[in-house]
């Protein structure tokens, strides 16, 4: 496991850990050549460059590469953010990617992005050095986006490499999927060819049920078991081709292919009256994203179908959003 970044980081020090490491490999130190040779398998120790030996302590904890790393650090020398903030120590709610912590002021909560990575309603399962902290920089990026230009959502700030502050919502067990072209389940439901654009953005329900496999949905069922209002998924309609149309340009801008993605909604309570807000999560989890040059993926699919540097992937998406 990832060992946790000291609240008070110093880039000298990280540096003069890489020259240890470089300096044991080159000497024959086993244990320093097994921990490059787990980050870097065809790397010969012997030859270790500075540049390697930093990705190495990178990944120590928990980050993709050093450039990511010497940034957060850069960031906390800046804020004073602390690695770990005060927080119960017992999660109120743990999923698949993410912990739930209460947050220090009412009605916020801590979100915590692990490195498990599962597909296949968990029936395949990993973890991802790394991934949980890619994850919350780009989530952090595109909720903070859609704010600006008038997209509620529940990011209140980043606090930390894994950790997010968030408001506290009552999410509808319901998970919205906007397709622009025909991959995944749709090509497989369909008979479609994968790759094929839609006519137009196609807006799709599912109950959010492990157990039933998330089945597809239709608003009268969702109106018949009062999981949302009509003009709750008016609403959420209306909020989803938003964000399709405002993450089209963002991804566009940098050279990747929005194909679809997935988010959830949740509700605010003021009193009696409540109003509905984006929730979740959006990266690479839950979004299918392509190169726009070559389609290469960028995304999951790289988990799912056995493809590998998925990694690489996210932190590729990360970097050319420039977070």
């Amino acid at each position: 496991m990832p060992s946790a970044l000291p609240p008070h980081p110093d880039l000298r020090r990280l540096r003069d850990l890489a020259r240890t490491l470089q300096r044991g490999c080159r000497s024959g130190d086993p244990s320093s050549q097994s921990r490059l040779l787990s980050v870097f398998p065809d790397a010969n120790p012997g030859q270790l460059a500075l540049s390697k030996a930093l990705a190495v302590v990178a990944r120590d904890y928990g980050y993709p590469s050093w450039p990511s790393l010497k940034a957060e650090v850069e960031a906390r020398r800046s804020s004073g953010a602390e690695d770990t903030p005060r927080r119960n120590s017992e999660p109120i709610y743990e999923g698949k990617a993410k912990i739930l912590y209460e947050g220090s002021d009412p009605g916020t909560l801590i979100q915590y992005f692990k490195d498990d990575t599962t597909a296949f309603d968990a029936g395949k399962t990993a973890v991802l050095s790394g991934k949980g902290a890619v994850n919350n920089r780009i989530s952090g990026f595109v909720m903070a986006r859609l704010s600006a230009i008038g997209v509620q959502n529940h990011f209140i700030k980043r606090l930390n490499q894994r950790e997010q502050l968030i408001r506290k919502v009552e999410i509808i067990p319901i998970e919205v999927v906007c397709r622009n072209i025909a991959a995944g389940s749709l090509s497989q439901r369909l008979n479609l060819p994968e790759g094929e654009w839609l006519p137009h953005p196609l807006v799709e329900f599912f109950l959010k049920d492990d157990k039933l496999h998330d089945p597809m949905v239709a608003t009268e069922h969702i109106t018949t078991f009062e999981w949302a209002s009509s003009q709750e998924i008016d609403q959420i309609k209306v909020l989803t081709l938003r964000i399709n149309d405002e993450l089209g340009k963002v991804f566009e801008a940098v050279g990747i292919t929005l194909v679809d993605f997935k988010v959830e909604f949740g509700r605010v309570w003021d009193g009696e009256t409540s109003r509905i807000i984006l929730a979740d999560e959006i990266s690479p989890d839950s979004c299918r994203l392509w190169d726009s040059a070559t389609n290469k993926k960028l995304d999951k699919d790289r988990f799912r179908r056995n493809l590998g540097d998925v990694i690489e992937s996210y932190t590729e998406v990360a970097q050319r959003l420039g977070v």
